[in-house]
């Protein structure tokens, strides 16, 4: 017997949290990501049984918590095209409801990122390769930072 398919965006590891007010989640990652909901099953009072929305080219799974269950947010990655996009992403999350951890910076391993949380306590990484390091230069480039300004 051949094995099935997975669903489009679901990879060999496909991301899920459990948090409070996953339909605002859900919103914020629509205007923030341009993501699109691929399915959504409601449950009473507004609730959000299951969720699966594609952001970029990968499925992010999610629900409210069911009674007596504690939340379990996420720490997630967005890779995006390139160091502006990252810029424009991030200013998009914020205005969603986004708090900031780190605004965009470039990184001495080459990416561009910056860090916010959602309203969900998920945490976003938003981030960029914009450029190859070799190990060697990024072990330098590590040094140097953790040396400080020259004096």
């Amino acid at each position: 017997m051949s094995q099935l398919p997975r669903p489009q965006g679901h990879h060999s590891i496909t991301p899920s949290f459990v948090v409070p007010n996953s339909a605002k989640v859900i919103d914020f990652m629509l205007t923030a990501f341009d993501a699109q909901v691929v399915d959504r099953f409601d449950g009473p009072n507004g609730s959000v049984m299951h969720a699966e929305v594609m952001v970029g080219d990968s499925v992010v799974m999610l629900g409210d918590c069911p009674p007596g269950t504690a939340p379990m947010p996420a720490v997630l990655s967005y890779y995006v095209a390139d160091g502006p996009t990252v810029d424009a992403t991030y200013a998009r999350a914020l205005a969603a409801g986004a708090t900031t951890v780190t605004a965009p910076k470039d990184q001495f391993y080459g990416y561009r990122s910056a860090c916010l949380t959602d309203c969900g306590g998920n945490r976003w990484t938003i981030c960029a390769v914009i450029e190859i390091v070799s190990p060697e230069e990024m072990q330098q480039r590590k040094a140097a930072l953790m040396a400080g300004p020259s004096a």
